[in-house]
């Protein structure tokens, strides 16, 4: 097991975020890596994977979005996070913490679903080399499939506006899809959702600042054939947003891997190391 040592960080409106930094015993030039979490999910989901990310001799930094985990401070019906702040705030001091704790001048970030789908509204953008979407999509309803693409007009027309009412959070434990979550995330997730272009719908009603056509940088995204969230339609919908970016996309088949299915969450589990390999040798190229 890896060096890892618990770290506070401090957001431009002050709010403080919980993280995690994993230390690597080689000294290399390799670039640091940012892990940005999927909606819901506490940073311990993805410990397994980071501390593989050190052994392999990087320096990896994963946290808890504000209103998430060990990032929530107080009541969550009181919270007031969203997807919003995740994007302006978190994600940039995250990036900005994890270059102070590694004297570097660019990390890679490695963003699992929402993780990896904001770094167009974060203003120091030019401080990430590359981007890893793992499972990285608009998750337009539209473009769902399975039993997600039934479940999700529910969820976000039903569930969420009842459970913010009454309990003053948006209910997602009781599906099975991670913490619940503060009722402005649930809100925005749902409108994010509900057309093309996620984060886009956004733009001009309440956030103000638009980097996508500024970013350059190369973008990655890696998904399953089986995932009913990041399909394919969904994947591309997310990749034009970044007209100047130089984008790739991998589709993953769970049984060319040896799995039975990968989905949306699974690619960061252990029973599934062999496909790290290949998200490694992406961040190294």
């Amino acid at each position: 097991m890896q060096n890892s040592e618990k770290l506070n960080i401090t957001c431009k409106d002050g709010y403080t975020l919980s993280a995690t930094f994993y230390e690597n015993t080689q000294k290399n030039q390799n670039l640091p890596i940012l892990i940005c979490p999927a909606t819901g999910i506490v940073q311990s989901f993805y410990r397994s994977f980071a501390e593989w990310l050190a052994e392999q001799g990087y320096q990896v930094m994963v946290f808890d979005f504000r209103g998430i985990g060990a990032s929530l401070h107080g009541p969550l019906k009181k919270s007031q996070a969203s997807i919003q702040d995740w994007g302006q705030l978190d994600i940039p001091a995250a990036i900005d913490a994890l270059l102070v704790k590694t004297q570097k001048e660019q990390v890679i970030l490695v963003g699992h679903s929402a993780g990896g789908q904001l770094l167009g509204i974060a203003p120091n953008y030019a401080k990430v080399a590359k981007v890893i979407a793992i499972s990285g999509s608009t998750g337009h309803v539209k473009g769902l499939k399975g039993r997600t693409k039934q479940l999700a007009p529910v969820m976000f027309n039903i569930i969420f506006p009842i459970s913010s009412f009454f309990k003053g959070y948006g209910a997602t434990k009781m599906m099975g899809m991670g913490e619940n979550l503060p009722k402005n995330v649930a809100k925005q997730w749902a409108q994010f959702c509900s057309r093309p272009g996620y984060v886009e719908n956004a733009l001009g009603k309440t956030i103000f600042e638009d980097y996508h056509q500024n970013i350059t940088c190369p973008i990655s995204v890696y998904w399953s054939s089986d995932d009913e969230i990041a399909t394919e339609a969904n994947v591309k919908d997310l990749l034009r947003l970044y007209p100047n970016a130089k984008t790739t996309m991998h589709e993953l088949v769970p049984q060319d891997l040896g799995h039975k299915s990968i989905g949306h969450m699974l690619m960061f589990k252990k029973s599934h190391q062999n496909i790290w390999s290949m998200i490694e040798k992406e961040i190294a190229a």
